[in-house]
């Protein structure tokens, strides 16, 4: 009995193109345990590992940091109380999957923990002293042209609002201020998928980018670095020295100048490119000293002073509350700032630009644009949310039908919003696999009712005798047609 045709060729499944953000967490979780260990040989990354565990976990590290052997894993679990069960076992796994402690067996056979000793004795010198000092910390004469914190806030967000002006002005090599982006910077845009070359040589911003481009300084610069150490291979440079770099930095000092004089040839590139992106400022680049900015400094701190650079970025910070909703739909935000003007573009039809006024219209196009750029309803009610205007906090609405919390934006522009995402979610995608071409009715229903009664068909239609079934059925449909065929069903 011949075979029906089995096309393998699967119904359309979109592929997960939404922005994945990491923390630091997450990011040496996809390390290797061999990485881990090397990372861990710098005083700094341990720290900074110590610094972003939850408090139970630190808890565990500092109670067992200075005991010499291992601990019994019963009574590390007598630490907590049995109600933060749940919060104990997060920070075990937590601790586990980081490599900072390790299973141990202690006479007797009990299961017991110890640390990692590459991570004990970085993290004891990180937190006691002693070891060799900071590649950076030479000592150096006062600067004639020193700068201040108000003119290093300037300086980073001016580098790094190039990089988003990049994104979302057609690929302007120039921001309105003239500021110009670097090739490195273009280069990893690249490399992240935040934006892509078209044929014609071109770059446009993909769907990530415009998820990219709703996150927060702190979470775009992390996010962006990560991207960069990625490359480090590429590049020549070792990956541990930059993150230890980096890591030095987020522990120095804002307004304070450090000597680049005892830096590898290696850590002097990398110097460069955190200068291209508003990390550091030096002057030129033969210069001794640098000065870190707000980006470094804020890069892993969860309670980052944001920056609040000219007039212009203080209407962004730290509230960024600038727009205003009304129920008709018209937008209107009360900013000069380009950038969050092209921002705002993403989702809306801008009508009208005045000096410090943007008008503009939330529509069913403009909302389906962005929707098919990448963003979901959920960021747009969340950044109208974020950036709304001090005199909308004063009203609450309740809760929509589109929202899950009370919010102060007007329920029907939070309903529509969600209204104009649920018609694109028609259709629901299913892989499968296509079976066609029967010789004859029965085999086609035989075939069927099979694939119905072990629950894997899709779809059927017995006029065309086709019918789909989805891919981890299928083995199990292919496996019995065999049999049926040969008639020892």
């Amino acid at each position: 009995m011949p075979d029906p045709k089995v096309s393998k060729s699967t119904v359309g499944l979109p592929k997960n193109t939404n922005l994945e953000c990491k923390d630091l967490y997450e990011y040496l979780q996809t390390r290797t345990p061999d990485v881990l260990e090397k990372l861990y040989n710098y005083a700094t990354i341990c720290l900074a590992v110590y610094r972003e565990l939850p408090e139970i976990a630190r808890q565990f590290v500092i109670r067992i940091l200075f005991v010499e052997q291992p601990v019994p894993q019963a009574v590390v679990s007598s630490w907590g109380s049995q109600v933060h069960g749940k919060e104990h076992i997060a920070a075990v796994s937590i601790l586990k999957d980081l490599g900072v402690w390790r299973a141990a067996a202690i006479p007797g056979g009990l299961p017991a923990w110890e640390l990692c000793p590459t991570y004990k004795k970085n993290l004891k010198i990180a937190l006691l002293g002693g070891g060799r000092p900071w590649s950076m910390s030479n000592s150096l004469e006062s600067d004639s042209k020193a700068r201040d914190v108000s003119f290093l806030d300037n300086y980073a967000m001016s580098r790094w609002r190039c990089v988003l002006h990049y994104m979302v002005g057609a690929c302007n090599t120039k921001a309105p201020d003239g500021e110009a982006i670097s090739p490195d910077a273009v280069r990893i845009l690249l490399h992240a998928n935040l934006m892509k070359r078209e044929d014609d040589g071109s770059c446009v911003i993909t769907k990530q980018g415009f998820q990219f481009l709703l996150l927060d300084t702190q979470a775009q610069v992390w996010h962006f670095m990560l991207q960069y150490l990625d490359t480090c291979h590429q590049r020549g440079l070792d990956l541990a020295e930059c993150l230890s770099m980096l890591f030095q930095l987020s522990f120095s000092t804002l307004g304070r100048d450090y000597s680049s004089e005892g830096l590898s040839p290696g850590m002097l590139t990398f110097l460069q490119h955190l200068r291209e992106f508003g990390l550091v400022y030096q002057r030129k680049r033969k210069a001794g000293r640098f000065y870190p900015t707000r980006l470094a400094l804020n890069i892993t701190n969860k309670d980052a002073v944001p920056i609040v650079a000219t007039e212009e970025e203080a209407q962004a910070s730290p509230g960024k509350r600038h727009i205003v909703i009304e129920t008709n739909y018209r937008v209107y935000a009360y900013t000069d700032s380009n950038l969050l003007v092209a921002l705002l573009g993403l989702f809306t039809e801008l009508l009208y630009r005045f000096p410090n006024l943007t008008v503009g219209v939330l529509t069913r196009d403009s909302v389906r644009s962005a929707l098919r750029g990448g963003i979901i309803a959920e960021q747009i009610i969340s950044y109208l949310e974020q950036h709304a205007h001090p005199t909308m906090l004063n009203v609450v609405h309740p809760a929509s039908s589109g929202f899950r919390h009370r919010s102060h934006l007007p329920p029907t522009i939070v309903d529509q919003i969600k209204l104009w995402e649920n018609e694109r979610n028609r259709f629901i995608y299913t892989e499968g696999v296509v079976y066609n071409q029967f010789l004859s009715q029965a085999d086609f229903i035989t075939l069927r009712d099979y694939a119905q009664s072990i629950s894997v068909l899709v779809w059927q239609n017995e006029r065309s005798r086709t019918m789909v079934v989805t891919k981890l059925g299928h083995d199990d449909v292919k496996r019995f047609w065999k049999r049926y065929s040969k008639g020892t069903t």
